[in-house]
């Protein structure tokens, strides 16, 4: 962040987002005076808005300006917590496409279009996705292509195509190519086969072609005009097919979640009924000694857990790094229509670091907090044994997302740590629960300790110390 403008919000001239006194603003500059006027006087905006397809603002007066050349001044409800593509199970940015792509049908029918099409304008309300971007629109012009439809591709249509059809975990190029996946990389790595399907024949293969075609070219004197001649005209019932087969193509594209390592955690957990239930009257218990606000669930699973942070008032964040378990979260929410459970698939042992320009375009998993309540349930020996981190860096880590940590001891004599143990050779001397307490106490106050029933377990409540 700059002078209060939010890092990622610096590219686009028609206006800017910054926060001020901790409220969000977004600026809007004179020279999208014509765009945003019409967007109100075409109906677009209230069109939008009542189909839950576009964030609401109000209008505030100009002395909020946080720079010259402001034409108004909005005030967009806030998302309570900011969640990236990469971070997105196979589901989220199939419903983040369809969004865009239902966003740009309405707009064409008031005579505007998305000059935008990055799967960064869509954010989710828990598992409710929606357009964040109000400065996305222009005017339609008939005859003129649509100049988001490679950025659509690139953001959306590729990454979806080589999750569905040759591997789920090629969702991580998001990360290192943040304007999308170049679609010549895209059409190199799908199948052979795909030359055979209208779709990413067109969209993706021969798109990517013409892409190399114009830009070997471009360099010419007589090839020296702009993208969007290149690109053709296009009617408006052009357009209209454009999205509609967009709209087909990514309906068509599905992933199936099926089995993997720990997916079905919750029904092999090792817990009998009593401990199970135990567990849960102790996490709870927990939860209402202060109001949880924003919860961050690590090792969520399918977020069962998440489900009872939020039903004593919290917005939960239910991260795991495993992708079947958040698709299957992310369908079950989804279904339920739930707004106040945001499912995200990060791998805490590499987690979302600070991306883009200079470090400050997109912020890390951590900037995003802290949390007022961490889970860490059943999460210390997979960081621990798992994945060799000592101790110590795992209490900093979470002294690094909350104020508050509600978190599980698990020992050694668990049969879900032997299952970690019985491809490695036990190292782990430090691996104590006395080693743990040390750990933590050297930035947490431990309020409450309390057994899991007969399981061996332990539930710990820590409070961050003061820094």
């Amino acid at each position: 962040m700059n002078g209060g403008r939010i890092g990622s919000s610096f590219r686009d001239p028609s206006g800017f987002l910054f926060s001020s006194g901790g409220t969000l603003y977004r600026q809007v500059q004179s020279g999208y005076a014509r765009h945003y006027d019409q967007l109100r006087a075409s109906g677009l905006y209230d069109a939008l808005v009542a189909e839950g397809l576009l964030i609401p603002h109000v209008e505030v007066g100009l002395e909020k300006a946080a720079a010259p050349g402001a034409y108004r001044v909005l005030q967009p409800e806030r998302i309570p917590m900011v969640s990236l593509p990469y971070e997105w199970c196979f589901g989220q940015l199939r419903a983040a496409a369809l969004l865009t792509l239902r966003v740009q049908q309405v707009a064409i029918t008031h005579g505007m279009v998305l000059k935008d099409a990055s799967a960064f304008n869509v954010q989710f309300r828990g598992a409710l996705p929606v357009f964040v971007d109000t400065l996305s629109f222009e005017r339609l012009e008939e005859g003129e292509p649509w100049i988001a439809y490679r950025q659509f591709c690139q953001h959306f249509l590729a990454p979806l195509a080589l999750e569905a059809l040759v591997d789920i975990r090629l969702r991580d190029l998001l990360r290192s190519y943040l304007d999308g996946v170049p679609l010549d990389l895209a059409s190199r790595l799908l199948p052979r086969h795909t030359w055979l399907r209208p779709w990413s024949m067109i969209h993706i293969h021969l798109h990517a072609r013409s892409i190399d075609r114009f830009a070997s070219t471009s360099g010419a004197p007589a090839a020296r005009k702009p993208a969007k001649a290149a690109a053709g005209r296009v009617s408006k019932a052009g357009l209209d097919g454009l999205v509609s087969h967009l709209v087909d193509a990514v309906g068509a594209l599905k992933w199936s979640s099926g089995g993997t390592e720990w997916a079905d955690y919750e029904a092999t957990h090792g817990y009998d009924a009593a401990g199970q239930a135990a567990k849960r009257d102790i996490v709870e218990r927990y939860l209402r000694k202060a109001p949880p606000g924003l919860v961050f669930d690590l090792g969520a699973n399918t977020g069962d857990y998440s489900r009872l942070a939020r039903s004593l008032g919290a917005y939960a964040v239910a991260i795991d790094g495993d992708p079947s378990a958040v698709e299957r979260a992310y369908g079950r929410f989804a279904a339920e229509k739930v707004d106040g459970i945001l499912p995200l698939w990060v791998d805490l042992r590499n987690p979302s670091p600070p991306q883009g320009w200079a470090h400050r375009e997109w912020p890390s998993l951590a900037e995003r907090g802290p949390a007022d309540t961490v889970l860490a349930l059943a999460l210390v020996h997979h960081l621990a044994i798992g994945n060799n981190v000592p101790l110590a860096d795992v209490a900093a880590f979470l002294a690094g997302l909350g104020r508050q940590v509600i978190v599980e001891w698990v020992p050694k004599s668990d049969p879900q740590v032997q299952r970690l143990l019985a491809s490695r050779e036990d190292v782990f001397t430090e691996y104590n629960e006395d080693s743990f307490v040390t750990a933590v106490q050297e930035f947490f106050h431990i309020d409450e300790r309390a057994p899991v029933g007969a399981t061996g377990r332990v539930m710990y409540l820590l409070s961050a110390l003061a820094r």
